[in-house]
């Protein structure tokens, strides 16, 4: 197995600079960039459902935060889950807990890592029972403003979200049984009833871990306060690298807004060379014209999630940048209207993952609780 260059960049205590492993692995060989895979869409103020209600963030026992960073829409918050101190506290011990699986080995955390920017590092996620699943676990950085999860977006909301993973593949549960196991446990028991005034109940886990969730945000990046009027937050190659991200390169008509994606789906073959392809996007619209689309991953934190797309076939990002900028993988459905080859010099790719690094969130403090 190939040694992945990109391994010391995911080690919180000393990230390296992506630019600088890349010329490392590839002695300056010449490089393509990032291409856009669509025409400029609307961010994602205008592109996610609007919320009936929304909360603002408070701070209070626990230090939990669900406020918006600077520069970000305010989060939309389900009116029939308001956010508190104590429901988040209890959603975060949920999460890392893995008696909520079927077999009592996986959490919601073991597949999406704070090391791994909230994903597990493997090309394709591990379920409950050891079982190799199809596709890689994306990054749960901002999910709360996501309106759709999952890579061809099958479902909508964080709660739903919960409960497909905690019964599904991923975690395999019987959420009536693990729910009336974990009732048995005085701790969570009484943290549902001051919570909820019930017992543990399948809807109450995915209220609570839905809204722990949301406190997972990822701003407040070089790049962000370079945004804000910090010019000496990013260096000089990462202002040229800005510049071609939204001009010649053409990156930020897909990976759009502030959340670095458009939300919407595209095939760039990714996958579409396997004599079985998954088919993506088209499963949950029933529309062949989806056939091999998937969502657009958001960039931020882009160093630390390796290896890239949704069956992880690129192990490094100097990879994922050549299949994108050669036009992807030729196939029936490819996006050919709006997924061209590009071509720029060493030094201007250079600059572009200089841009690419200014959007690292760094390794915010994802503590392990203490369980019941």
């Amino acid at each position: 197995m190939r040694k992945n260059p990109l391994a010391e960049l995911r080690k919180c205590s000393s990230p390296l600079g992506i630019g600088a492993a890349i010329v490392a692995v590839t002695g300056l060989t010449t490089f393509l960039a990032l291409r856009a895979i669509a025409a400029p869409r609307p961010g994602p103020a205008s592109t996610r459902a609007t919320p009936a209600k929304s909360q603002k963030s408070a701070k209070g026992h626990g230090g939990y935060s669900w406020q918006a960073p600077a520069g970000f829409d305010e989060m939309p918050i389900p009116p029939d889950n308001p956010m508190t101190q104590e429901k988040i506290a209890l959603g975060h011990q949920l999460y890392f807990d893995t008696r909520l699986s079927g077999d009592g080995k996986h959490s919601c955390y073991g597949c999406h890592v704070i090391e791994n920017g909230l994903t597990d590092g493997r090309p394709v996620a591990i379920g409950a029972n050891d079982k190799v699943l199809t596709r890689s676990a994306p990054t749960m950085w901002n999910v709360g403003y996501y309106p759709e999860l999952y890579w061809d977006g099958r479902t909508k909301g964080l709660e739903a979200q919960v409960l497909g993973a905690w019964k599904g593949a991923n975690m395999g549960a019987d959420p009536e049984k693990a729910t009336a196991d974990l009732d048995k446990i005085a701790g969570y028991h009484d943290q549902f009833m001051k919570v909820f005034n019930t017992g543990v109940t399948p809807a109450g886990v995915q209220k609570a871990v839905a809204s722990y969730m949301r406190t997972l945000l990822c701003g407040d990046t070089p790049f962000d306060r370079f945004q804000q009027g910090d010019k000496n937050a990013i260096s000089e190659p990462a202002k040229r690298g800005w510049e071609l991200f939204r001009g010649k390169a053409s990156c930020g008509t897909c990976h759009a807004g502030i959340l670095f994606t458009d939300l919407q789906y595209h095939n760039v073959g990714v996958g579409m060379d396997k004599e079985n392809p998954d088919v993506g996007r088209s499963v949950v619209t029933k529309d062949e014209k989806d056939t091999g689309a998937f969502k657009t991953p958001t960039l931020r934190n882009i160093t630390r999630t390796a290896p890239y797309f949704h069956n992880g076939q690129a192990a490094t990002l100097h990879e994922a940048i050549a299949f994108m900028t050669a036009g992807g993988f030729d196939n029936p459905h490819l996006d050919r209207t709006n997924l061209k080859p590009v071509q720029l010099s060493e030094s201007e790719v250079f600059d572009l993952v200089a841009f690419l690094e200014s959007l690292e969130c760094g390794c915010q403090h994802v503590e392990y609780p203490k369980l019941p």
